[in-house]
């Protein structure tokens, strides 16, 4: 049943791809989407087992490479962190399998489309099913080829095409660190299995490697080496730069992608190897700042797109940097917590968007929106459903993650706990901003659309309006029913599958701080005002609320802009345009990288490895090269045929008494 589980959707990649002639468009997305409900079924009667019935899970098949020391085998484990995973990874993809069958009618290639994304969903099943790191690494790998493969489905757009190979290249940098973490893990332990791995780990905290001449902890390097993975994968500042531009695949690879495959991969794999991580402070610490600043660096950015889908794939961006600072203040469970929530309104929102770009003839500015509720009234409520969770709208999914990160990252009154509270609480802020102002210019702003456009806005179909049904269940009821299961004070549900060292578990203080000891064992409520941290998440999502009306509702035409308050003075006008242009060219990073790194490379290549090497040195020593000497010395025999006798009569002589003397020498010596 295992097997079946992660093999089904490659059964249904396999068929709709390479037998599409024979089941047809129809028969391909069928038969993909059956396959992956029955997926969703088969995962909750796993889920039932692991956790009601406490089962653990581990299928050995065969063993795959063996040599010397080195053995992997076809090895997977089910337990309580991979059945979470599964969950979200089976149901999500279920739902955009549906959703797709109905987006992409009219498609001629429905059934390459289908096979892809029943392909990417087996990968991201491998990933987190392996029970060693290399499977891991398989998985880890198949994802960033089926994102190249989806994002650039319509392979006849240029942009789609830079794209995906944006994607695939800045992966690979961090694809690399992740493979060379994996040789020092070997290096180390001696063995790339899970089992192997994990329960060593505190007893090498002694040793060093060599590396790079210095002499380093080989801990420390294993565990910056894998963040340095997870961070291409999960988009983190620095390697972030392929996440919008992704954008440019249909809208259920967006969904697909950015709520429960490829972003979530590399949360994904520090939470798995918290039992390495929870030994080394000082990376805990690195990942907290890096977290902190993606959720503050790329919620500032969403401010300002207008592009629907770019807005919410910067969300994605800002609310994984939410994850990874969880994760680096030791609370991995609440960044898994997180993630599962995330996983739905995300869904939600992008299929939303994907919902109105359809209805208006596939146009993603938002300035050409407005005023679409009375024609759209489903599609409004699903979109509000998932900007609400998303701002951490109480009693909604993302308010019972959301909100606890921040108060676990308060109560940690640490340097990094500080920091990432502060960045947090703000991006906050702007996420309740973008994410309400979204809404407003699509549903509440005034109209701007072609006439074109809404002559030909309808509302879903069924198959479309039945996906973003359950999603936006998901999206209300997600958060309440598992908080308890998931990271309530006391539960046993993640069973050793996510370890934690005792003195980094805060989540007590964080449940019950603003509370004090006064006189023995009293506890009663401390005068000081803590209460406020607690809903002053809220009291920002309403403030922001606030704050788009008022941008919006003032007399002004210019709507691109942040500055179109007519009251302020001109040097503000000024310097409120000047933070437009710095978010709205996303802080210079890819203007930098194109500058100082694409372009540096490309004329070290064309200098130095083109015009150097290919067309130099190889080329000397190889075929032209031949070629020319061959020519040059045909050249020169040629000048010694001028024609006469004599001259010939001359040189045959010459050569008969060279041979002579030389046969003489070699018989007499």
């Amino acid at each position: 049943m295992i097997l079946l589980v992660i093999m089904l959707p490659l059964i249904g990649s396999i068929i709709a791809g390479l037998f599409s002639n024979v089941v047809g468009r129809k028969g391909a997305a069928l038969l993909t989407t059956t396959f992956m409900f029955l997926n969703v079924l088969l995962t909750f009667y796993i889920f039932y087992k692991t956790s009601v019935c406490d089962h653990l899970y581990f299928v050995k098949l065969k063993t795959w490479i063996y040599s010397d020391t080195f053995q992997v085998d076809w090895g997977f484990q089910i337990d309580n962190l991979t059945m979470t995973m599964l969950i979200v990874v089976n149901v999500v993809s279920a739902l955009v399998h549906l959703y797709s069958t109905d987006y992409m009618a009219h498609d001629p290639h429905l059934s390459r489309f289908m096979s892809y994304l029943s392909l990417f969903t087996f990968f991201m099943l491998l990933l987190i099913t392996g029970d060693n790191f290399v499977i891991l690494l398989l998985g880890w790998e198949g994802v960033g080829l089926c994102s190249y493969l989806l994002i650039s489905f319509w392979y006849t757009r240029i942009q789609a095409n830079k794209a995906a190979i944006k994607a695939l290249v800045v992966n690979r940098v961090a694809d690399l660190a992740l493979t060379v973490g994996m040789a020092v893990i070997f290096f180390a332990y001696k063995s790339l299995d899970f089992n192997v791995v994990f329960p060593l780990a505190p007893f090498l905290l002694d040793s060093t490697i060599i590396l790079l001449n210095y002499e380093l902890p080989v801990l420390t390097v294993i565990c910056i080496l894998l963040f340095i993975g997870a961070m291409g994968k999960s988009a983190q500042i620095g390697l972030h730069t392929w996440l919008p531009d992704a954008m440019e695949g249909p809208t259920p690879v967006s969904a697909l992608i950015h709520a429960a495959t490829m972003v979530t991969a590399g949360v994904f794999l520090i939470i798995k190897c918290s039992p390495l991580f929870e030994y080394v402070p000082s990376v805990l610490s690195f990942i907290t700042f890096v977290g902190a600043t993606t959720a503050f660096f790329a919620a500032t950015i969403g401010l300002v797109q207008n592009d629907i889908k770019k807005v919410i794939a910067y969300s994605t961006c800002s609310q994984l940097g939410y994850m990874m600072f969880a994760c680096g203040l030791s609370n991995y469970h609440v960044s898994l917590f997180h993630l599962a929530n995330h996983a739905f309104f995300k869904a939600l929102l992008f299929l939303s968007a994907g919902a109105i770009i359809h209805s208006l003839s596939n146009e993603q500015d938002m300035r050409k929106y407005g005023n679409l509720s009375p024609l759209l009234p489903f599609t409004s409520i699903m979109l509000l459903i998932g900007s609400l969770s998303l701002m951490g709208f109480p009693f909604l999914t993302g308010y019972y993650s959301k909100d606890l990160i921040l108060e676990l990252a308060f109560t940690k009154y640490t340097i990094e706990g500080s920091f990432a509270y502060g960045l947090g609480l703000i991006t906050a802020v702007f996420t309740s901003y973008y994410s309400f102002r979204v809404f407003y210019m699509t549903f509440i702003e005034k109209n701007n659309s072609f006439r074109k456009s809404m002559d030909n806005v309808h509302e879903l179909p069924i198959k479309m309006a039945f996906s973003l049904a359950v999603l936006s269940l998901g999206s209300i009821f997600l958060g309440y029913f598992a908080k308890d299961l998931l990271v309530g004070l006391g539960t046993d549900f993640w069973n050793q599958s996510i370890f934690i060292l005792p003195k980094n578990n805060n989540q007590l203080d964080a449940e019950f701080f603003g509370l004090k000891e006064l006189t023995g064992t009293n506890i009663i409520n401390s005068t000081r005002p803590y209460f406020f941290i607690k809903i002053l998440p809220f009291a920002t999502s309403l403030f922001s609320v606030g704050l788009v009306f008022l941008w919006f509702n003032q007399e002004s035409e210019n709507y691109n802009t942040l500055y179109n308050f007519s009251s302020v003075t001109t040097k503000l006008q000024e310097f409120l345009l000047s933070i437009y242009r710095f978010l709205s060219a996303k802080w210079y990073f890819d203007a930098i990288y194109n500058e100082f790194i694409v372009m540096f490379g490309f004329k070290h290549g064309y200098n130095t490895t083109f015009t150097t090497l290919d067309k130099g040195l190889l080329e000397m020593f190889g075929p032209h090269g031949i070629s020319i000497a061959l020519y040059n010395s045909a050249y020169e025999l040629k000048k010694m045929h001028v024609g006469q006798a004599y001259y010939y009569a001359y040189f045959m002589l010459f050569f008969l008494i060279v041979s002579v003397v030389a046969i003489h020498s070699v018989i007499y010596q």
